[in-house]
């Protein structure tokens, strides 16, 4: 029979509903239930592609005794982390401060006020490598709540004193500088991997944030060590096995540093940073391979996570079923010589073997190889051979069975792919991908907003969720709306990211300090209000919300958001030049902070060669916008065609040069920016 989740919309919520578990959601009623019973409640937060939260669900949550004893002595609350990531965040930073680790799925045992005493995550089902089973565990939880309450009170109430005592006073710490910029730049060299790209060892992520940094960084200064490291970096998880060679898009992360072997889950977030990241990259260098990797991956969004309301779906698991039918991780991807040869026969199957890395031994499990690019000595292929290798490759994978596609649509994942795809499509001349982020656009603003501009966090099937936008909900989504003001002239998506912007002052922001907040003040009360200006997965809230409003600024000019935006960039200071990977997205908004106010005005065509040369402008945190004299857009105000032909208008700051009709001109001037 099932629980309660059957009625939820999350996908990884609905996963369970069939448990035995007498799940609850995330709610009041919840720890009501727990008070009136005299229990304490067992918090299990998880995500739909997360591979050790399927694991732990069917070794212990779908068994029937050890639901019996969660049912019996506890009140069980499941939590999809992507739908709530105040509730995630405020419990994981209490693992992390007892534990030293944290991770999914995650476990915490709280009582009835919500206060948490026990952590943990993933826990066996028997005794394992040092840790107990999670019967174990809730056998002791249950005996520590029955026989020692009073100091099960003592240390949740400590934990909650010192997760109050946790608040940031980074804001208005004062506008960063070059020289920490250049401290933030000596630290990602020292933590460089000159020999295989990236940062750190493994397992290895990809570092898109830190790279838009690198890259925005050349662009203002001509510094060619960042613009190497971020086109190395480039090159090779576009030739790793990270990269989907077939289908295009990206992996979680590689569990190895050389990007060969993937936790083979795909993210919204990680495919819409990256396809940003090399379109920019192509913008900035002309390499064909960037070229293909942003396209690639684009339409790998469009094609496999798009829905059928025109939102972008959150994942791709990474498990599938084998041929065995056994649910595997990586069973969709990986190829064996053997199987290369019933697809291809055998001599196209020795030529992909060899182009693609695929050897006897394996990369991979069971001698199966993950697909790359490992440039093998004497592999010769000529372009049109190598595209039939791949389309018959691609065509026969699609006979597997698929990873599962959790299809909640996040609402700051859609801003981060409405941006990319949106700035992707105007740079390469694909009509249909700046289509598919309008449309994108089209069902935030229809589905998410409400009628005060407030966001639902997620929706499924075209119906809102339950849950408040957080921070980065309106951070990225207003990033998401002011690209697409810049690529289709269209004055009502800079609207719709001022309303978003205005909310971020009034509800997310601390007044005295201009520090930001992940949940509104006006949204449900935690143990603690959850304030994270660290990059993680995604940009936070708070940098991506001070790239958002520095933008902003840039096409209206209001100074308002623009000292928001630096008072918010304090944080940066603060914490650049001794943790420069986790604010790559910071860095990156005070390149744009540190360059000021430029934008370019185009009088004439939308998508017309004026727009595309201006758009192709490297210049960080640059605004444009183009239509008809005093069109939509505020920085068309007052301005006129001469002679009837297209014209750009460039400023810095509030000095303009002289107008000109000439795209090879412009091009000159907007690539002189920095």
């Amino acid at each position: 029979m099932p629980n309660r989740l059957a009625h939820e919309t999350s996908p990884y919520l609905l996963q369970h509903a069939e448990n035995p578990v007498d799940w609850w959601p995330w709610s009041a009623d919840a720890f009501a239930a727990a008070r009136e019973r005299g229990v304490p409640v067992l918090l299990s937060v998880g995500y739909s592609s997360c591979h050790w939260c399927h694991v732990m669900a069917h070794e212990s949550f779908e068994d029937d005794t050890t639901a019996a004893l969660m049912n019996e002595h506890f009140v069980n609350v499941k939590v999809d982390r992507e739908e709530r990531p105040d509730v995630d965040a405020v419990y994981m930073e209490a693992v992390q401060a007892a534990t030293g680790h944290g991770g999914w799925p995650m476990t915490v045992f709280l009582t009835p006020d919500a206060e948490p005493f026990y952590f943990g995550t993933y826990f066996p089902p028997e005794p394992r490598h040092g840790m107990p089973s999670f019967r174990q565990v809730l056998d002791g939880v249950r005996r520590a709540w029955e026989d020692r309450r009073d100091e099960v009170d003592e240390v949740a109430g400590k934990i909650v004193k010192d997760l109050a005592e946790r608040q940031l006073a980074f804001g208005d710490a004062g506008r960063p500088t070059e020289e920490d910029l250049a401290k933030a730049l000596l630290g990602l060299t020292r933590d460089y991997d000159a020999q295989h790209g990236g940062f750190g060892g493994a397992p290895k992520f990809p570092p898109s944030m830190v790279l838009e940094f690198l890259l925005r960084h050349h662009a203002r200064t001509g510094s060619e060590g960042a613009l190497q490291m971020a086109a190395d970096t480039c090159e090779r998880m576009a030739r790793g096995g990270i990269y989907d060679q077939l289908g295009g898009g990206f992996a979680r992360y590689s569990v190895d540093r050389h990007w060969t072997v993937p936790h083979f889950e795909k993210m919204l977030y990680d495919n819409a940073l990256l396809c940003r990241v090399y379109a920019h990259l192509w913008r900035a260098t002309g390499s064909e391979q960037a070229r293909r990797i942003a396209l690639e991956t684009a339409d790998f969004m469009v094609r496999e996570l798009r829905t059928t309301e025109g939102g972008f779906a959150s994942a791709l698991d990474a498990d599938s079923e084998d041929a065995a039918g056994r649910l595997t991780e990586g069973a969709y991807y990986v190829w064996t010589p053997g199987q290369l040869r019933e697809v291809l026969g055998e001599q196209d199957a020795e030529l992909a073997a060899a182009y693609f890395g695929v050897t006897e031994e394996g990369t991979f499990e069971e001698g199966a190889s993950v697909l790359q690019l490992p440039q093998a000595d004497g592999v010769v292929a000529d372009a049109e051979r190598v595209a039939s290798l791949r389309e018959r490759l691609l065509a026969a994978r699609a006979r597997r069975p698929a990873p599962g596609r959790d299809d909640k649509v996040v609402a700051a994942w859609n801003g981060l792919a409405v941006a990319a795809l949106a700035e992707t499509g105007a740079y390469f001349d694909r009509p249909d991908l700046v289509a598919a982020a309008v449309g994108a656009g089209d069902l935030l603003v229809r589905v998410h907003m409400d009628d005060r501009a407030r966001l639902a966090r997620t929706s499924k099937d075209g119906r809102a969720g339950a849950n408040a936008g957080v921070l980065e909900d309106y951070a990225d989504v207003a990033e998401g709306f002011l690209a697409l003001a810049s690529v289709t002239g269209e004055g009502v998506w800079l609207e719709f990211a001022g309303l978003l912007l205005d909310h971020v002052l009034v509800q997310f922001t601390d007044d005295e300090t201009g520090a930001l907040y992940d949940t509104a003040a006006d949204g449900e009360r935690l143990i603690r209000r959850p304030q994270d200006p660290t990059d993680n997965a995604a940009p936070s809230g708070w940098t991506a919300a001070a790239g958002a409003l520095l933008t902003y600024a840039a096409h209206t000019r209001i100074e308002l958001h623009r000292r928001a935006a630096e008072r918010a960039l304090g944080v940066v200071k603060a914490l650049a030049p001794r943790a420069p990977r986790f604010i790559g997205h910071g860095l990156a908004a005070v390149e744009a902070a540190l360059g000021g106010q430029r934008d370019v005005a185009v009088v004439g065509a939308v998508y017309g060669a004026m727009h595309r040369v201006a758009l192709l402008g490297t210049a960080p945190g640059a605004a444009v916008a183009a239509g008809p004299a005093d069109g939509e857009l505020p920085l068309l105000a007052g301005r006129t065609a001469v002679d009837g032909r297209e014209t750009a208008y460039v400023c810095r700051g509030f000095v303009c040069d002289r107008p000109t009709t000439d795209p090879a001109e412009l091009a000159a001037t907007v690539g002189a920016l920095r």
